[in-house]
């Protein structure tokens, strides 16, 4: 097996604010590791989860005194979302941060944090991912044969961006062509609201939305900055119609293979890891919207009751709650509030 590439540079963005609290760690080739595994990534080179994902191996390395090597295969390396979670449950690759949204078409239930405009705030998101709402999703990803090593990091607020007018209002989506990820919620969604949605992986978005293959897309800021949207797009409405989560997933059989002792230093690299990554996307939302502005996009603000008026007289809201069931609704409900 040939070595991990270089390490990730450091990015200019994940500086904004001040630097990342500890230098990124390269990963060289094996030495004599006792186990020697792969983490893989689907986002792009600069998003910060994965400056933090790498700088949590380096540290496993040494706190485990090399006897736990793994190596880091960062922006689609290895393949797609979809053979990622391929590779991931056949043991091909052991570990795999991936989005929630995606990783709902093997386990549906992990979709329920993406219940459209359902969370408010940030407040609101890891009062439950570090709750019991969080408990229930891992639980539920857990019964498909993976395992969750990790708190929940932040995939973020989703905004729609759109290439050939701005999205203001409901009637705005009627028929438009936008680009949604491999999810059956994500999907419903924006069927719900009136626009024609198509699931396509996200290492094919850019060329998509350069070809028009679709007219627009819904990511977070740190998402549609670090893919290079704005080349492709020129509105974003500040919808925050869905928070995602990124979780790092492992497959089973070999992580149990792992003594206790490695898997404990795993779960709490990667945990500190999730948690400095929610701290440096928070920081980075607070100026991306004025740097994505002088790069040309235009940026809109919306009624978000009117989109969650549409979903309501869609059923929207009532057909999720009847596939999640009352048990995964309740644990939603309880940090969000009634939804209609």
């Amino acid at each position: 097996m040939t070595s991990t590439k270089p390490g990730i540079q450091v990015s200019r963005r994940a500086l904004i604010g001040g630097a990342l609290a500890t230098p990124f760690i390269r990963i060289g080739p094996a030495r004599a590791a006792e186990f020697s595994y792969k983490l893989a990534t689907g986002q792009s080179l600069t998003q910060p989860i994965n400056a933090r994902l790498e700088q949590a191996c380096g540290r496993i390395r040494e706190a485990t005194n090399g006897r736990l090597e793994i190596r880091f295969f960062p922006a689609s390396q290895l393949g797609s979302d979809t053979d990622l979670l391929s590779q991931t449950r056949s043991g091909a690759t052991e570990f795999l941060n991936i989005a929630g949204s995606v990783l709902s078409t093997v386990s549906p239930p992990a979709a329920i944090t993406n219940v459209g405009f359902a969370f408010s705030n940030y407040d609101q998101v890891w009062s439950g991912m570090d709750g019991a709402l969080g408990a229930y999703v891992r639980a539920q990803i857990e019964k498909t044969g993976y395992i969750v090593v990790s708190k929940a990091a932040d995939n973020a607020f989703r905004q729609i961006t759109s290439y050939s007018k701005p999205i203001k209002t409901p009637d705005d989506l009627k028929a438009y062509r936008i680009r949604v990820p491999v999810s059956a919620i994500f999907v419903s969604l924006f069927k719900a609201l009136g626009a024609s949605p198509t699931s396509i992986n996200f290492n094919e978005l850019y060329s998509s939305l350069q070809t028009h293959v679709v007219d627009g897309q819904e990511n977070g800021l740190v998402t549609i900055e670090a893919g290079k949207l704005y080349e492709v797009q020129k509105y974003v409405a500040e919808t925050n119609h869905i928070w995602d989560p990124f979780w790092l997933i492992a497959n089973r059989r070999t992580f149990n293979a792992l003594p206790e002792d490695l898997r404990q230093t795993v779960r709490n690299e990667f945990d500190r890891a999730s948690v400095e990554q929610r701290t440096d996307n928070a920081r980075l939302d607070r100026s991306l919207k004025e740097e994505l502005t002088k790069k040309g996009l235009v940026f809109e603000s919306v009624d978000q009751g009117a989109f969650r008026a549409a979903l309501t007289k869609a059923g929207f809201y009532k057909e999720w709650r009847d596939k999640f069931g009352a048990e995964g609704w309740a644990a939603l409900e309880a940090v969000v509030g009634p939804l209609a």
